[in-house]
């Protein structure tokens, strides 16, 4: 089977991108002027948010496309969702991973929250990770919605410059002596293997959704953002999708419920350290994650897949799990283990999914000691510790089911 490569990640609307790039060239043909031009014919394609700052939307896949920000506002959604949870009042020297840094957004509301811009004993360093040349370029062309912004543009401009993607020194702003970037313009796989390790205080994860981008989302790339966060660091995202969350366990991060802003449903906080998630998951996703098929990761082994063979050989470990090792995910299965249920539609198909694995009634001991450890006493009678956080909860409901499922396979 072959997979459509997507350049390996997701980027904004190609037909502005190609335009960008088209401007740019001309640019470089030592059109000085064609900068102004550009930042007021590319303005058209551009999405405002209701906080007056930008975004763009993706390209079709699918039928479907996303912008890179919500509408409720872009700069409100990058100090509400990443630069807040990061927790980096009250720090002097500060290291910060921008994935897929797009705009610049995250790193300026980070400048302009600490204003560590006017604040010299403020140490910050900005490591942007960007795949995409021509949106960085559109990040230089977009009206700046915080002062701050105009540093970051100065920086992409620099990196522009260096990589011979524009030609001319327009951006007016200063670089603070001390603030400093390293900026990268290639997938972002390609770049964490060699970063240092227990260096960041803050990582920033904003590609498009997993659907979209699963190479980001990874097994493999949380391990390599495990090995380079400091071990009291903090990691955001935006998204709570199972997949996510369940990844970023594996690799071995604590994790926690973000902020809702702009969404129905919070984004996520990863740390090595249990001391620094402020909001469990709720019980609901914990089993999820836990007990069935929607909790299987992405995986990327070698981190050189293509973003549609991520989501064909989850699918496939999905179809595998169903009944055999995981609950289905259909109807939420695993949220009615303990419960009584109506013998409806719903509930006749929620009995088949248990009776697959052994469980023939939803308060049998065996449910019970599945969902034990999200009580603050014992209902099964195991008697064991109760777990304090949602990974270690998300851990040991994941064990007693693997073991529940050897024990129903040996005696059949």
């Amino acid at each position: 089977m072959t997979f459509k490569n997507f350049n390996d990640a997701l980027t904004p609307e190609k037909r502005v991108l190609d335009l960008i790039n088209c401007y740019f060239k001309r640019e470089y043909a030592n059109n000085k002027n064609i900068r102004k031009k550009a930042s007021a014919e590319i303005l058209k394609y551009f999405i405002k948010t209701e906080d007056g700052s930008y975004t763009l939307k993706s390209d079709d896949v699918d039928g479907k496309s996303e912008t890179m920000h919500t509408h409720h506002g872009a700069i409100t959604e990058s100090l509400e969702k990443f630069v807040k949870p990061s927790q980096l009042e009250n720090k002097n020297e500060i290291n910060v991973l921008d994935i897929c840094s797009g705009l610049g957004y995250n790193s300026s509301v980070l400048i302009e929250y600490l204003d560590a811009d006017s604040s010299p004993e403020i140490k910050l360093n900005l490591d942007m990770v960007e795949i995409s040349l021509e949106t960085m370029a559109a990040g230089i062309l977009i009206p700046s919605p915080l002062n701050s912004h105009n540093i970051v543009k100065k920086a992409m401009e620099n990196h522009l410059i260096q990589k011979r993607f524009a030609r001319i020194d327009y951006e007016p702003a200063t670089i603070p002596k001390n603030i400093s970037f390293n900026i990268y313009s290639q997938d972002a796989r390609g770049v964490l293997p060699k970063l240092h390790g227990d260096y960041y205080d803050a990582i920033f994860l904003d590609p498009f959704s997993p659907a979209k981008s699963p190479e980001l989302y990874t097994v493999e790339f949380f391990t390599e953002l495990k090995r380079v966060i400091k071990k009291d660091g903090i990691l955001s995202t935006y998204t709570s999708a199972a997949p996510v969350r369940s990844g970023l366990i594996e690799a071995g991060f604590h994790v926690g419920e973000g902020p809702s802003f702009g969404r129905k449903s919070g984004g996520t906080i990863a740390s090595p350290s249990e001391k620094k998630i402020n909001k469990n998951l709720s019980l609901d996703d914990e089993r999820m994650i836990a007990l069935s098929d929607a909790g299987i990761p992405f995986r990327d082994p070698g981190l050189k897949h293509v973003s549609g063979k991520i989501l064909f050989n989850r699918s496939l470990e999905r179809q595998e799990s169903r009944g055999i090792s995981k609950f289905s995910s259909a109807v939420k299965t695993p949220l009615f283990l303990g419960k009584e249920v109506e013998l409806d539609r719903n509930g006749r198909r929620v009995m088949r999914n248990m009776n697959k694995l052994g469980i023939k009634d939803l308060k049998s001991k065996e449910a019970l000691n599945l969902i034990c450890p999200q009580y603050k006493e014992c209902i099964c009678g195991c008697h064991e510790t109760r777990p304090s956080n949602s990974k270690d909860r998300i851990l040991f409901m994941g064990k007693r089911l693997e073991k529940m499922v050897s024990h129903e396979q040996k005696i059949r």
